[in-house]
Parts: C-alpha cells; sequence; structure tokens
C-alpha cells in the first residue's frame, strides 16, 4: 500500500507531517521476508559506502576514520527517524568543497562545531514546516552547483591522482592549479597507475557486471597490489596511521560564543546545502518506487543524525542520491535497509579495520574522479543551454560562481536570477482587455466560461470595461497600472473584470486601491466583478470596499447597476 498522506500544504496534524516512516513500515507488518530483503539491500549499500565515506573525508580534509563515523552514526538516524522509506545518508560529496574550506578556516573542532549547529538549524527547519519551500530550487541551480563541485571536487583529486609532492596545496581553483602544474616533476608513476587502474576497473565493471560492487573491488585491488609489491605510494595506513577498530565515546566539541559565531555562516551553509540534497534524494527515490516523503520529518531526521555524529567527532551528514538509489534496486522494503548498511559498517571497523591501512590514497582519487564525472548531469545540461537564454545564464551563473566564488553565492545567484526570470515570464502572461463600449457577445473559454451579454447592455459609452487575465502581482502591476490609469473623462463608471485572476497580491491590491482613489476624487463609479473570496478579502483589508467600490458577481450585473446609477444621476440633473 502506498504512503497516502495529504500535501504539504494541507491541513496536517503533526502525526502526519513527523511520524518516521519506519514506523509505518512497522504498522503494515513486518518479518522474516522483509528483514531478509533488507539485509541483502543493506549490505549492498554499505560495500558501495564503504570506500565512498573514507574518500569523501580525506577530500574534505578529515580523516578515513571520520568518513565511516558520520556513516555510521548519520547513516543510521537518517534512516530511524526520516520521513523517507528508502533514504540512506551519509557524507556527500556536494560537501566537500564547504567541509575543506571549514577545515582550513576553524579547524577540526570548528568543523564538529558547525556541524553541530547545522544539526540544530535542520531540525527547527523542519519544525517550521520548511521543507516544502527548500523543494522549490530552481532545476538550473542544482545542475549548475553540482557540476561546479563536481570540477572542483575533481580538482581536489589531482594531487593523489598523480601522487605529487606539495608543501601546501591552495583550496581555490584558480590558486591550486598553478601550483600542482609547478609540482608537476614529483609525479609518481605507480600512483598514475593505480588511479588509472582503480577507474578502468570501475568503468569496465559498471559496463559488464554492473551489479557488483566496482568501488570497493577497485580499492581492494589496488590494496593487494601495494602491499604485494610494495609500491612506492601513499596509503591510508602511512598517512593516517590505519582507521580505529571501535567508535569513540560520544562527547560535545569545544565551543564558546566567539567560537560559534565564527562557524555560523559554515553552520548556515551546510543547512542550505543538506536541506537541498537530502529532498532531492528523497524525491528520486520516491520517483523510483512511487512513494511519497514527508519533506519536514526528513529534515528533522537529518537535523538529529547531525547532532548525533557532531558528538562521535563526525562531519556533516545528508541523503545520498547514489547510496539511496542503490538501496532501492537492491530490493530495500524500509527504512530497515539503511540501519542495516549502518551497522554492516560497524562490523567492518570492528574486523576489517587493519587492512584499511593498505588503501593507497591514489585509488579513493580514482573513485571520487569516477563520482564527479557522475555528478556533472550532462544530458540535463544540454537540455537547458537549448531551452533558450535565460535557463542557460542561470546554470552558467551558478555553474561559474560554485567553481570560482563558493557554493553559497552559486545558489543564492541562481535562484535570485532564476526567481527574476520566473516573474518576468509570468508577467508576460498578466493582459488586460478593455471594451468600451462593452461588445457585444464575450466567448466562453474552457477557463472561465462567461454566457452571452445581453445587446442592449453594449449600448452605454459611458460605461468602460476593463478585463484582467493572469495573475496580478508585483512583477505584473507596473504594466497593467499604467493601461487601467489611462481612465477618459468621458467614462462615468469603470467596471473591472477579476473572473479570470487566479492570483492576487498586496503590490496588485495595492495598485488596484490607488486606481479606485483616483476615479472616486474625479466622480467615477467602479465595480470589482468576478473576484473569489479570497481576492476580495485582500481587497477589503486594503479599504477597497464601499464607497469606494462595488461588488458584483459578473460584468452583465456590474452593467446593469452602473447603467441603473448613470441613469439615477442624469434624471436627477
Amino acid at each position: 500500500m502506498k504512503d497516502m498522506i495529504p500535501r504539504d500544504g494541507d491541513a496536517l496534524s503533526f502525526a502526519d507531517l513527523y511520524t518516521p516512516k519506519i514506523v509505518t513500515v512497522l504498522r503494515e507488518g513486518y518479518g522474516l521476508l522483509q528483514l531478509r530483503a533488507d539485509a541483502i539491500a543493506g549490505m549492498t549499500v554499505a560495500i558501495v559506502a564503504l570506500p565512498l565515506s573514507m574518500a569523501i573525508a580525506i577530500a574534505s580534509g578529515a580523516t578515513p576514520a571520520q568518513g565511516l563515523f558520520t556513516a555510521i552514526i548519520g547513516g543510521f538516524f537518517v534512516s530511524l527517524l526520516g520521513g523517507s522509506r528508502f533514504q540512506v545518508g551519509g557524507p556527500a560529496g556536494a560537501f566537500i568543497v564547504l567541509v575543506a574550506a571549514t577545515v582550513a578556516q576553524h579547524g577540526m573542532d570548528g568543523l564538529i562545531l558547525a556541524t553541530l549547529l547545522s544539526g540544530l538549524m535542520l531540525t527547527a527547519a523542519g519544525f517550521l514546516r520548511l521543507g516544502t519551500f527548500i523543494k522549490f530550487i530552481p532545476f538550473p541551480v542544482t545542475i549548475g552547483f553540482t557540476a561546479g563541485i563536481a570540477v572542483i571536487i575533481f580538482a581536489s583529486q589531482i594531487k593523489d591522482i598523480f601522487g605529487l609532492s606539495l608543501d601546501h596545496e591552495p583550496g581555490a581553483l584558480l590558486e591550486k592549479l598553478p601550483v600542482l602544474w609547478a609540482a608537476r616533476s614529483s609525479i609518481t608513476p605507480a600512483a598514475v597507475l593505480i588511479s588509472l587502474a582503480s577507474v578502468a576497473i570501475i568503468v569496465g565493471l559498471r559496463k559488464v557486471r554492473p551489479h557488483w560492487p566496482g568501488m570497493l573491488i577497485a580499492v581492494a585491488a589496488a590494496a593487494t597490489a601495494t602491499a604485494l609489491l610494495s609500491l612506492p605510494v601513499e596509503t591510508i595506513g602511512t598517512k593516517f596511521g590505519g582507521i580505529p577498530s571501535t567508535l569513540p565515546l560520544p562527547s560535545l566539541p569545544t565551543m564558546s560564543f566567539d567560537k560559534i559565531m565564527a562557524v555560523l555562516p559554515a553552520a548556515m551553509s551546510f543547512t542550505l546545502l543538506g536541506s537541498i540534497e537530502s529532498l532531492l534524494s528523497a524525491v528520486v527515490a520516491d520517483g523510483m518506487t512511487g512513494r511519497r516523503h514527508r519533506s519536514n520529518c526528513e529534515l528533522v531526521a537529518q537535523g538529529v543524525a547531525n547532532v548525533a555524529t557532531s558528538l562521535f567527532g563526525g562531519f556533516c551528514v545528508t541523503g545520498t542520491i547514489a547510496r539511496t538509489a542503490t538501496n532501492v534496486r537492491s530490493g530495500a522494503h524500509g527504512p530497515v535497509a539503511g540501519m542495516l548498511h549502518a551497522v554492516f559498517l560497524l562490523l567492518f571497523m570492528l574486523i576489517a579495520a587493519p587492512l584499511a591501512a593498505y588503501i593507497p590514497l591514489a585509488a579513493l582519487a580514482g573513485v571520487l574522479a569516477v563520482v564527479a564525472w557522475k555528478m556533472i548531469e550532462k544530458p540535463a545540461i544540454a537540455i537547458l543551454i537549448r531551452s533558450g537564454w535565460g535557463e542557460a545564464t542561470v546554470l552558467g551563473a551558478t555553474f561559474f560562481l560554485t567553481i570560482f566564488r563558493d557554493l553559497t553565492a552559486g545558489i543564492v545567484v541562481g535562484f535570485a536570477l532564476g526567481s527574476v526570470l520566473f516573474i518576468q515570464r509570468m508577467s508576460r502572461t498578466t493582459v488586460v482587455l478593455a471594451h468600451s463600449p462593452l461588445v457585444n457577445r464575450d466567448e466562453a473559454d474552457d477557463a472561465t466560461p462567461r454566457g452571452p451579454y445581453k445587446d442592449e447592455a453594449a449600448a452605454n459609452p459611458d460605461i468602460v470595461i476593463y478585463r484582467i487575465s493572469g495573475a496580478l502581482f508585483f512583477g505584473a502591476t507596473a504594466s497593467i497600472g499604467s493601461v487601467l490609469d489611462r481612465i477618459q473623462d468621458s467614462h462615468k463608471a469603470l467596471i473591472i473584470d477579476f473572473s479570470a485572476v487566479p492570483f492576487l497580491d498586496s503590490t496588485g491590491a495595492n495598485m488596484i486601491e490607488g486606481l479606485a482613489q483616483k476615479a472616486h476624487k474625479g466622480g467615477i463609479e467602479i465595480w470589482l466583478t468576478g473576484a473569489s473570496r479570497d481576492i476580495q478579502r485582500v481587497f477589503v483589508t486594503h479599504g477597497l470596499k464601499k464607497p469606494l467600490v462595488n461588488y458584483t458577481a459578473t460584468v452583465e450585473d456590474a452593467v446593469a447597476a452602473a447603467s441603473d446609477v448613470l441613469r439615477q444621476v442624469s434624471e436627477a440633473a
């Protein structure tokens, strides 16, 4: 049975919004058959997440152990409390840029504190029901910043791919490239060979054996070759001393008011990107399964997961599209699969941690190179470029700002440009038609069917009628207001038809109010017709009521009322 709940915008109870999907699954009935399916899916996802979590952590400036802590603790709570049946959480490639910058600026304590603050912000965002609005990020923006992040991720792996020796690697791309080029004489052939072999294994297995864990096989093969042949390459053991075989005890990060204020911008960036990434991943899972996630519950789960992860020394966790899609394709039944994925990763730490010391960094760099290539959604980029200058501009601005400025600037500017583009296009759909005298017949249409007018109603030249069609909002008021403002002195009655106006904001209402005041001073009677109850409520709030304006249901009623008033005025004169 599908997860049938009301839409986010409908009247929802607290339980509708925040009941974790694991409760829904258990209410449906959960037995050995479902547990078996979840166990197989959880094992499959863990095999994918194992090398990826360590690779992302290293690229982010953290240790491979922290990547595993994040996947284990964060992944468990995302599935336990989340609003998606299939979401799998963990460290995400999209965060590499932000995490690395935070570590460089504030140190590891600053990163852990920013993760804790981000978790609190995500939880608050969920309880404030902001999940619905976060999903309104324009498509070109998501494609643009994802492609920009992919470029930065690949650039961050060039050092390990070629085995370069660097005293210091700058974070900014334009500063990084000259430093990498200057160190070209220190290329390690063995590292290049391992990187290329890892990429070849992953890509080759994806074509001939798509269900095999290509990333894990590539990393395991590289580690075996490095150990047996004593290859002169940097490994997890030589750089980090391996990984621990147990989880650390939970503890609060070092904090002070000054430290909190210093890392607050990073925490806000984690919150913004984490909410976007997790809800996009949940939407992908919905599309693959026909289910429907609870966005606000998902944000609360992401928040709790980040708080819990920070207590164990991990960093920011979010729902990940690749692992979630793998979970679905592996036949997962519900959230237990994601929880078991975390358990299997923990078992690896307990049993096989010493083996991780032989994993070469060049192999993990090859894994991230493949991840970066997959992150660039090339067909979507081609479609957006062909769609017109508007989408291409939003895409390009987001992409280049993400690369050469930072991710937050890319998202904010891209969203702003996308909003302006939407406003400009919406304003074009709003038009005003004027009839003086009233036309004989108003043809019916599917959207706003209207009957014919009486012939005698069209004979009065003192009555002018304007019909607005489309949303009357701040983007359209300038053009519509200039038309409505041209009231001829010869007209004694003005009728404005709102039957084809689906939405009115305060700017549009204020424009109509100004027009009504001008007309009232000139002795011109105004009738507002066809306005819905919601639109009338906005009008009344802005002071549009008798004697300033009159309301009727139809234009025909307004014409009849205006004719009576004008006749009475004429007889009195």
